[in-house]
């Protein structure tokens, strides 16, 4: 792999600290896959999964957006189910499908049957796979880890797999609360080992995805969510590592979600990040470009990409991402269109 400058490009950094930057920083939730060429070609050889449990092709799979766009991070490449191998959960990726989890997590003796979270050497392949990017990389950019936030992961451990309206999960959460809650801490412990072995991996930042909690009313969460949630952000700061804290559909739950933690807030396009900054002045913001625009002709792409911009505002502690992950039909030039407008805006 080649590597880059020496030269360090920390905006994404300075951003999450609300300090002044030359120009926006941008990177893109998963802005390594299926939209890319030469991602397919690889997936043509290999499943999901044993991409990401070899390191060195997680290494290269991470390096590809970064060759082709003038990015401000590169992402690790995994999928948020890997670390729960470490509990002896034992799930597949299947095609246009998603994770499989093979028995779910359903009464207080599946989650008193989880192992504790000190096998971190089961996924080990992950933390080789953040130091082969920092090599790759030679301080061109840096490294931003992640994990699934405890309920996230719960909803995907509970359903089995991929759910539209989180039954299971919620079912389990109003009749069975002491289980629910004591799955919850299981994974906030799983997910602070993780985040912390990132951080000595190398990540300078990690985000925290609560993808799915948008389906929650905010007395739910205070209850359910909120005191694990905070706890991994608790851990995560004693270790130094900036977090961002990201969730989709949370309009209603952005105050509760900013209590629990995070240096930034990510949100999706449902949310106007100039409501964001005045809510929370204290609090970096990223996002919010809807993912469907990367599918327009660039006169239609341009303005959008302005008008987020503008909805940020000047100030600083702004990171330019999508609402959620890049889709895979996303034309590879819109992409460079969006990076460079960014970039050019100052």
């Amino acid at each position: 792999m080649q590597e880059g400058p020496t030269q360090m490009n920390d905006r994404l950094v300075r951003a999450c600290r609300r300090l002044p930057v030359d120009r926006r920083p941008a990177w893109i939730m998963r802005q390594a896959g299926r939209y890319l060429p030469e991602y397919r070609e690889l997936r043509a050889q290999h499943s999901l999964l044993s991409l990401c449990r070899d390191p060195e092709l997680a290494c290269e799979v991470a390096m590809q957006p970064m060759r082709r766009f003038d990015l401000d991070a590169a992402i690790l490449f995994s999928d948020l189910l890997i670390p729960v191998a470490v509990l002896g959960v034992e799930f597949d990726i299947v095609e246009n499908r998603g994770p499989v989890v093979s028995r779910p997590l359903r009464d207080a003796a599946a989650v008193a049957a989880l192992e504790k979270p000190d096998r971190l050497d089961r996924i080990g392949y992950l933390f080789e796979t953040i130091r082969l990017m920092r090599h790759a990389l030679a301080g061109r950019v840096p490294v931003l880890g992640f994990a699934g936030a405890p309920f996230t992961l719960a909803s995907y451990l509970v359903e089995g797999g991929a759910s539209r309206d989180f039954r299971r999960t919620r079912l389990l959460m109003h009749t069975q609360p002491r289980v629910f809650t004591d799955l919850l801490e299981r994974l906030a412990d799983l997910v602070i080992a993780c985040l912390e072995a990132q951080a000595e991996a190398g990540a300078a930042a990690v985000q925290l995805f609560d993808s799915w909690v948008g389906c929650l009313s905010p007395a739910e969460y205070r209850r359910h969510v909120l005191p694990a949630t905070r706890r991994a952000f608790e851990a995560a700061r004693r270790r130094g590592l900036l977090t961002i804290h990201f969730g989709t559909a949370c309009t209603g739950l952005l105050p509760l979600m900013a209590e629990a933690g995070g240096d930034v807030l990510g949100v999706d396009w449902r949310v106007p990040l100039a409501d964001v900054r005045r809510v929370f002045p204290d609090r970096a913001v990223q996002g919010n470009l809807d993912p469907v625009a990367l599918l327009a002709p660039a006169e239609s792409l341009a303005p959008m990409i302005d008008a987020v911009l503008a909805d940020a505002g000047p100030a600083p502690g702004h990171i330019f991402n999508l609402g959620h992950g890049i889709l895979p039909e996303t034309p590879v030039e819109n992409v460079s269109l969006l990076v460079q407008r960014v970039h050019a805006a100052g």
